[in-house]
């Protein structure tokens, strides 16, 4: 199942695309001025090592060379895999010129909502 999610603000658009592949999930997270691949983040469930009864994940990173794209990979493959208990894959590249303080902090809310938001049942 693909399931396309977007927010926007007057100078930012990012939309998220995920893509169920068997019990996994594959995560594109693209916007601004010129989406592109920035980098990609892939997560594996698991129990948590401090407390067993919950769920954490084992989160790996690559970035592509001069992209700054590989917290926001990083942060929505881990809470994506420990919050659905699967494997995540998340592709991430937004870029806006002259980006300001304001509008990373919009980025960052926009990607907590969808993450709080990514309904359980497509687990």
């Amino acid at each position: 199942m693909i399931r396309q999610w977007k927010d926007q603000s007057s100078r930012i658009a990012i939309e998220f695309t995920s893509i169920a592949m068997g019990s996994d999930l594959c995560v594109v997270i693209a916007g601004g001025d010129a989406p592109h691949l920035g980098a990609v983040a892939v997560a594996q469930a698991r129990a948590s090592l401090q407390d067993g009864s919950k769920r954490s994940a084992t989160t790996s990173v690559i970035a592509l060379l001069g992209h700054k794209d590989d917290e926001i990979a990083r942060s929505v493959a881990h809470a994506l895999a420990a919050r659905l208990n699967k494997n995540v894959a998340v592709c991430c590249g937004i870029h806006l010129d002259r980006i300001t303080r304001g509008e990373l902090d919009y980025i960052e809310n926009a990607v907590k909502k969808y993450c709080e938001e990514f309904p359980l049942e497509s687990a």
